[in-house]
């Protein structure tokens, strides 16, 4: 990995914070003549790629049951290690001062035409704003360190007051708003429901894996919209069917993506996958 989230270990490679070595591993990745480097492989995360490839049949399709427990079963038994992660590299480390305005990486472990595995890395009070995911189901597992999480899921509002507010605000159900501490069971999200508009906070530095199906693609109109979110009260009449439950409902405004909310792409040198044709 690159762009300062790469150390060398004698176990293999790992991801850190403000740290670059780069001759070094150009050196021990030299080759001797006639011979291949050895690949690093996880055998839950190769496991994690087969029943993705099973399970994700491409756009417009939904997981059924059955698979979204089979994957949540092996994303719940996963490991930092899994993926070239431990605890103790620099960057999941507290630190005497906070960085201002953190700047989100990520990194790609695979991606084809219907599914992605992406692990997104969070310094301590970094945001991801809140996004969606367009016909897309969304497996989220939070590897490392304290995140909050904040999600919504679209409502129709003639249907609790009768009257629909001026564009281009929408109402939305609060699906979740808590602290998440890794290890944690997997966070699900469907095209329709489980909390397909959300935002990370990082507590602490934090290590999230992200498995999408289908990935986002502007070509095939699943592109990132960002929202900001407004209290149900401040657009709402109080006599209202959901006055006394006010705090599970928002308005939800499309907004252009947050300048600060850039992010970083680095190379995945974590285990490898080995791919398969079915």
């Amino acid at each position: 990995m690159e762009a300062g989230l790469v150390e060398q270990r004698r176990d293999g490679v790992g991801y850190v914070n403000n740290k670059v070595i780069r001759k070094r591993r150009c050196k021990q990745r030299k080759k001797r003549r006639g011979e291949s480097p050895p690949m690093e492989v996880s055998i839950t995360l190769q496991k994690l790629f087969l029943s993705c490839q099973n399970v994700f049949k491409g756009p417009g399709t939904v997981p059924c049951a059955c698979d979204v427990q089979t994957l949540c079963h092996i994303l719940d038994h996963m490991k930092p290690e899994d993926v070239g992660l431990t605890k103790d590299l620099q960057f999941f480390k507290p630190k005497t001062a906070v960085e201002p305005n953190p700047i989100v990486k990520y990194t790609t472990i695979y991606k084809c035409k219907n599914f992605s595995l992406c692990i997104f890395f969070l310094p301590a009070t970094a945001v991801i704003p809140l996004h969606n995911h367009p016909g897309m189901t969304v497996f989220s597992k939070l590897l490392l360190g304290t995140m909050h999480i904040k999600s919504y899921d679209w409502v129709d509002p003639v249907d609790l007051d009768g009257s629909a507010p001026s564009s281009p605000l929408r109402l939305a159900r609060l699906k979740a708003n808590r602290d998440f501490i890794a290890p944690c069971d997997t966070s699900v999200l469907y095209p329709t429901s489980g909390g397909n508009m959300h935002s990370f906070t990082a507590i602490t530095p934090c290590a999230v894996l992200d498995v999408l199906g289908p990935p986002y693609s502007k070509e095939d109109g699943r592109d990132c919209t960002y929202y900001k979110d407004i209290p149900y009260t401040a657009f709402s009449n109080v006599e209202t069917a959901v006055a006394t439950d006010s705090d599970c409902y928002g308005w939800l405004e499309e907004i252009e993506m947050p300048v600060d909310s850039q992010m970083e792409g680095i190379e995945y040198m974590g285990p490898q996958i080995i791919e398969t044709n079915f």
